[in-house]
């Protein structure tokens, strides 16, 4: 279609480069979630807050495997942390990756310790032996180390929200710093990316708490349901107008470039950014606007708020690809574009499908391991049970007349890692 140079006929990055963007967006977006009841103390967000964290791990472990994937060789990944480049936004990743998946993985440790001593008390065989080596010998449930526990889950998430933002930003800042590129390069695509990463986040997690509190057969908290509801609202209003204002942007411009983005969206991804990205937010809008009425039964809020959530992850999924891949099929002569035929297998279809489903897969599992919906019930009488039980194998009686000492790995962990946070249960 026109006229493109040789070197364009074959678009490099694919499918597995739009999941990138996408998956770190949905984990972004998750982890605010679950810091706007941490740090703002938004309570109506309790009954979710846990779930967030653990779909923000499970999302987070798939990311990377994307873009380890669309390389030739996945074994030179490790390059740029081996020989790092300050003037490389893409060598970036690797820290701000890892910085981010040590705060979530410490924050989930701390918000789930008590369970975790529970659950080792209380379970038998290998299940109690591994719950016991997730404590890491820090088994002291008072309440004081309770509410360290809680303010450290606070600093992490104030930490958090700014490593969120800057793990997801940076993506929008890599496509925007490319000058060569006109659908990219603009100043509003971090912004654009970061807000839409909020939006699809948000919009996950109503799936997900709709979907598994109708498989648990329990009745979901509406107040939460209606807070997610409002927070997904605002934040789409912005996202929808920063993307718009950045078509009017370049439009208004005029340069020697808006002819070519214009056939682009008009004529090249029409389907994809009217039919599906501007037509998913626009429908979401409406719906979300129309389950806070007055007259609207709980049943129909929750139904038309599950819809909209669904429409808003495919019509940010429409985004990226649009952006990852509209701004490909532009040619440098501003005259052509490239034709974009989607495989089945290598970078295609069938393993995108795999990494779309891959995090719900790990999600289930981690569920299973650390049930974000637990009641808050005290842990003294578990305590209580298993220093008897620990006394009674050893022909001990009287209470007190014995300690449970934790293993000697799991002393040193909370020395060295946590210092005096934690004592020892007596």
């Amino acid at each position: 279609m026109g006229y493109v140079f040789p070197n364009e006929l074959e678009i490099n990055w694919g499918l597995f480069i739009v999941l990138y963007p996408y998956l770190t967006g949905l984990v972004a977006g998750a982890f605010i979630v679950s810091s706007l009841y941490h740090v703002f103390r938004i309570s109506s967000l309790k009954p979710v807050s846990r779930l967030a964290l653990i779909a923000a791990l499970a999302v987070l472990l798939v990311a990377p495997m994307t873009l380890i994937s669309h390389l030739g060789q996945p074994l030179r990944a490790l390059n740029m942390l081996w020989t790092p480049s300050p003037t490389s936004a893409m060598a970036g990743f690797g820290y701000i990756y890892s910085f981010y998946l040590i705060i979530v993985l410490l924050e989930i440790w701390f918000m789930y310790r008590k369970d975790l001593v529970k659950f080792a008390a209380i379970k038998d065989g290998w299940t109690g032996k591994f719950y016991n080596l997730l404590t890491l010998g820090a088994k002291d449930v008072s309440e004081k180390a309770l509410h360290i526990d809680h303010k450290v889950v606070g600093i992490l998430a104030i930490i958090g929200i700014p490593s969120a933002a800057f793990l997801h930003g940076y993506v929008g800042f890599i496509f925007g710093a490319i000058k060569a590129n006109p659908w990219w390069s603009t100043p509003l695509m971090p912004v654009i990316f970061l807000l839409s990463a909020i939006v699809s986040g948000i919009a996950l997690l109503i799936v997900i708490f709709e979907v598994t509190c109708w498989i648990r057969r329990v009745k979901i908290d509406f107040e939460c349901m209606m807070a997610m509801n409002k927070y997904l609202w605002v934040f789409l209003i912005l996202a929808f107008v920063l993307e718009i204002l950045e078509i009017i942007f370049i439009g208004y411009e005029g340069k020697e470039e808006w002819p070519a983005i214009k056939g682009l969206i008009f004529e090249v991804i029409p389907v994809t950014f009217f039919g599906v990205q501007i037509a998913g937010m626009v429908l979401a809008f409406f719906l979300l606007l129309a389950s806070r009425k007055k007259n609207i039964s709980q049943f129909a809020a929750r139904i038309m708020t599950f819809v909209s959530g669904g429409a808003i992850l495919l019509s940010v999924l429409a985004m990226r690809f649009n952006v990852v891949i509209g701004g490909q099929l532009v040619s440098k002569s501003l005259v052509g574009y490239t034709k974009f035929h989607i495989p089945i297998w290598e970078e295609g279809i069938i393993p995108t499908l795999i990494f779309l489903v891959l995090p719900f897969v790990l999600m289930t599992i981690m569920v299973k391991l650390l049930p974000p919906w637990l009641d808050e019930e005290p842990l003294a009488a578990v305590t209580v049970k298993r220093r008897r039980d620990f006394q009674a194998a050893r022909g001990i009686e009287g209470e007190g007349a014995a300690e449970e000492i934790p293993t000697l790995w799991g002393r040193a962990a909370s020395t060295l890692v946590f210092g005096k946070i934690f004592k020892e249960v007596e």
